[in-house]
């Protein structure tokens, strides 16, 4: 079996490297643009999908559904509402602000110091979409801290990131589209092979969970709250709002939501189905042993199609992060290119100190609530004192909460996840009254709304 999978993972890897195209340019590596063409809604479309349904993510929502049912999957695939959000407001920055980036918009309100703050915690989740996806793919080969664990990440993070390197954002792109497509294929076939068993019917799927707080409903609520603050600092995301036509990015990204929670929601059928069955551990690796060799090859497939999709894209938003939103000079390939790979290195050395997965997404999202304010109320008079006020509640509620510190007294809820319920609920409506009581003191500044083209 282990032979079989280290074949999948080198044909795999080095077919997409040898099939990247080599970009020339600095509009061909950061932005995927060729000769002036841009990439088309369907396309924009498909790699924001597959490029949201990591490893990381699909494993988490099965892991959710083996522990809340249907709950769980429904609770993680509200993330891919941040979407609709993400598309919305960025479609107002570029026809209303003319902006052309979210740093863009930062610096002409906030200063240059707010571009600083922001850029680091765009750095901290892209740092944590490395290791928590590459930890996934070595979960498949090994049990963890085995040499075919180690081995497997290393080689699986080191052949993407040739390909990345060679081509940047129009490798990500065209790798993103080839990865749906077998994404697409393979959850229908894993699905046909998991749904049909004769031992439970569809009441018992949509019948698995007990739709109490303590019982999936408090993080149900969490990832509600998050998407009106998450995708601003998923650069993932947000770079790919700003390569195409302002239309077609916003009809990309409105089908994106929809297609993408469909998607997380059809795969976490995989959890619940492990509920069911009473099994432990890792929902897709248990589920996959049960059905033999050739679900495992597939479970496995799929695994390393929705990582690498992530992880090119974390690459090169790595690269673009430093080389073109934070830095003023002219941007450099060869420059954009040593980036991805010190990032890629930084990135690395967590899997050799054993986090959390899900952790990847709950501290990120809940150190960044103090983004919604910024972002979806940008119209509104404020200064600097507000963005560092606002953005400074979220990262205190979510250096608490990862120290285990938050207030016993705070907390409202029990259970699973009741403790983060409670810290962002209090974070996300205390960051929003310091925005708005401070947007109040001193010398707010209104944006001044003169469309400088379809950015």
């Amino acid at each position: 079996m282990l032979i079989y999978q280290w074949i999948l993972l080198l044909i795999f890897s080095l077919a997409f490297l040898w099939m990247s195209p080599l970009a020339k340019t600095v509009a061909e590596f950061y932005k995927a643009q060729t000769q002036d063409k841009e990439v088309s809604s369907i396309v924009l479309m498909a790699s924001l999908v597959i490029s949201w349904i990591f490893a990381k993510s699909i494993t988490n929502a099965a892991n959710l559904s083996m522990e809340f049912g249907i709950l769980g999957g429904i609770s993680y695939g509200l993330y891919y509402l941040s979407f609709m959000v993400a598309g919305i407001v960025i479609y107002q920055l570029r026809t209303e602000g003319g902006f052309s980036s979210l740093h863009h918009f930062l610096e002409s309100k906030y200063g240059r110091t707010a571009v600083w703050i922001f850029t680091i915690l765009i750095g901290f989740r892209l740092f944590n979409e490395v290791w928590s996806n590459t930890m996934v793919i070595g979960s498949y080969f090994g049990e963890s801290g085995s040499m075919h664990y180690y081995l497997s990440i290393l080689v699986f993070t080191l052949l993407t990131l040739l390909y990345s390197l060679k081509g940047g954002m129009s490798s990500s792109i065209m790798t993103d589209v080839i990865q749906m497509i077998f994404f697409a294929v393979m959850l229908v076939v894993i699905l046909t092979m998991v749904l049909p068993d004769g031992d439970f019917s569809v009441t018992d799927y949509t019948s698995s969970s007990d739709w109490k707080m303590n019982a999936g409903l408090n993080f149900f609520f969490v990832a509600l709250i998050q998407v009106f603050s998450y995708p601003f600092h998923d650069a993932v995301l947000t770079d790919r709002g700003f390569i195409a036509d302002s239309k077609k990015t916003l009809k990309a990204f409105l089908w994106a939501a929809i297609v993408g929670f469909i998607c997380i929601l059809l795969f976490s059928l995989v959890g619940v189905y492990a509920r069911l069955s009473g099994l432990e551990g890792q929902a897709a690796v248990e589920v996959s042993k049960l059905f033999g060799i050739p679900l495992m090859l597939i479970m496995n497939f799929i695994m390393i199609t929705s990582a690498a999709s992530t992880l090119d894209s974390t690459f090169i938003s790595s690269a673009k992060l430093i080389d073109a939103d934070l830095n003023t000079q002219k941007q450099s390939l060869k420059r954009g290119r040593w980036i991805m790979v010190i990032f890629t290195i930084i990135g690395t050395i967590p899997i050799f100190l054993n986090p959390t997965i899900l952790s990847a997404t709950t501290i990120s999202g809940t150190m960044v609530l103090g983004l919604a304010p910024i972002f979806i109320l940008w119209k509104m008079k404020s200064n600097a004192l507000a963005f560092y006020l606002t953005v400074g509640v979220g990262i205190i509620v979510g250096i608490l909460f990862t120290l285990q510190m938050w207030p016993e007294s705070l907390t409202f809820f029990e259970g699973r996840y009741g403790v983060l319920l409670s810290a962002n609920i209090i974070g996300a409506i205390f960051s929003l009254i310091v925005f708005l009581i401070t947007s109040m003191i001193g010398n707010s500044k209104t944006m001044e709304i003169e469309p400088k083209g379809n950015y």
